[in-house]
């Protein structure tokens, strides 16, 4: 079995027990004859440990204090034997044949240094709630939106190794700025196959803390690109009235929406332009109209 790529998939986790098993079992039930599974958990103190010494010689862990997510993602992948290299969140699942469809795409393409499939979201019971709206790589589109779905990606070891992991002072868009980077350094092919779902609940960050995320996301796409888009921009500002408690709807609503914006607009760019001016115009005459 020499010939067959060694897979090293780290799965982060705290706290997670009530997800974690099945993530695990999406993994050790894959058709793929070699992975390395390894999780990293951040010192629970749930009964993730527990899950996890159910499961014997048959998975890897360590359970210690980290400096979260990304430090224990860095953490699994310096502890890699693989030739490919992934990450799975504790929330999160591969769909069968997922391991298997990933390395065929990279050794389909030996130039490339990521693949990266379709996904679904899922709800809190793992019910079906909608796709992931991936779309083909397009770097320049990636400065508008994260179309690529993480659980979906596979990657070579010695790319992440060149790139220097993930960037640790990022909470929260950590593999967003790390498939910018790797853009610009190799090449990433999307493989037409679901291979994996991402979990939506009240408690995951990305939903929980939507101000913060965005206000990193701005951060990374202007360090990046030396713009950030309106969408960006809008999405920021929505995740910040979100946090005050306001309700869409209304002149006040608007009004409130259109300031956070300019003051984003401002902070990233010397010129709001006239269409930007124009759209809120637009936004206030309807709030008006519907008073």
């Amino acid at each position: 079995m020499t010939d067959v790529p060694l897979v090293t998939v780290v799965t982060p986790s705290f706290n997670q027990a009530r997800f974690i098993r099945q993530t695990i079992e999406s993994v050790l039930t894959q058709s793929y004859p070699r992975i390395e599974y390894l999780v990293i958990d951040g010192g629970s103190t749930d009964e993730t440990t527990t899950i996890l010494r159910s499961y014997g010689d048959r998975l890897s862990w360590v359970s210690e204090s980290d400096g979260g997510q990304t430090d224990a993602i860095n953490k699994g992948w310096r502890r890699a034997r693989g030739t490919f290299v992934a990450y799975l969140n504790s929330d999160d699942t591969y769909l069968p044949g997922a391991v298997e469809t990933a390395v065929a795409g990279l050794r389909a393409h030996p130039e490339a240094g990521a693949v990266y499939g379709e996904g679904y979201h899922v709800d809190e019971a793992g019910r079906v709630i909608d796709r992931y709206p991936t779309e083909p790589f397009d770097l320049a589109r990636l400065a508008d939106t994260c179309f690529i779905c993480q659980p979906t990606v596979f990657l070579r070891r010695d790319v992440v190794e060149r790139l220097g992991y993930l960037d640790r002072s990022l909470r929260y868009c950590m593999d967003y700025d790390l498939w910018i980077r790797l853009a610009r350094v190799s090449r990433f092919v999307h493989v037409p196959e679901y291979l994996a779902t991402t979990r939506l609940h009240a408690d995951a960050k990305t939903l929980a803390q939507r101000a913060p995320v965005h206000d990193e996301i701005l951060h990374t796409v202007h360090r990046h690109f030396g713009r950030v888009t309106s969408r960006w921009v809008y999405g920021h500002a929505l995740a910040v009235l979100e946090a005050e408690g306001r309700r869409p709807g209304g002149v006040a609503f608007a009004l409130r929406l259109i300031g956070v914006s300019l003051t984003t607009f401002r902070r990233y760019r010397s010129v709001v332009s006239r269409s930007e001016w124009r759209l809120w115009l637009m936004w206030i005459r309807h709030a008006l109209r519907r008073r």
